[in-house]
């Protein structure tokens, strides 16, 4: 099996303005960015999520593509696009998957991180 390298990295924002705190809808944009660190190309077919908030309870997105895109990625190329994530409470996290196919149709995945949603000035 060939070894493929992807380097993911991503930035979190609270939407203070589209949230509603009161009725328990906080609303984060997340920009990720996947660079395809080795020489074979691929391409992001599909994607997979695991959103979990404070009290435990877990959405599962699962779907074609990203932003309605499924990149091809050369070596040393990269994508970035910028979505959202809805939770009701003011803490939680992120972490998924990335389904791959490369130029000869391997398929592979490529994990995506745990990473923090916290509304500022919620945690110390």
């Amino acid at each position: 099996m060939t070894q493929f390298s992807a380097q993911i990295s991503v930035q979190v924002q609270f939407l203070e303005e589209q949230s509603n705190v009161e009725q328990g809808q906080f609303h984060f944009a997340y920009t990720l960015s996947i660079k395809n660190d080795g020489e074979i190309p691929f391409q992001l077919i599909a994607r997979e999520w695991v959103i979990t908030d404070s009290d435990g309870n877990v959405q599962q997105i699962k779907g074609l593509g990203v932003v309605g895109q499924q990149p091809l990625l050369k070596g040393g190329q990269a994508f970035e696009y910028t979505s959202w994530a809805t939770i009701p409470t003011p803490v939680g996290t992120m972490k998924g998957k990335y389904f791959c196919i490369s130029e000869d149709a391997e398929m592979f995945e490529v994990p995506i991180p745990e990473f923090a949603l916290n509304m500022p000035r919620i945690l110390h």
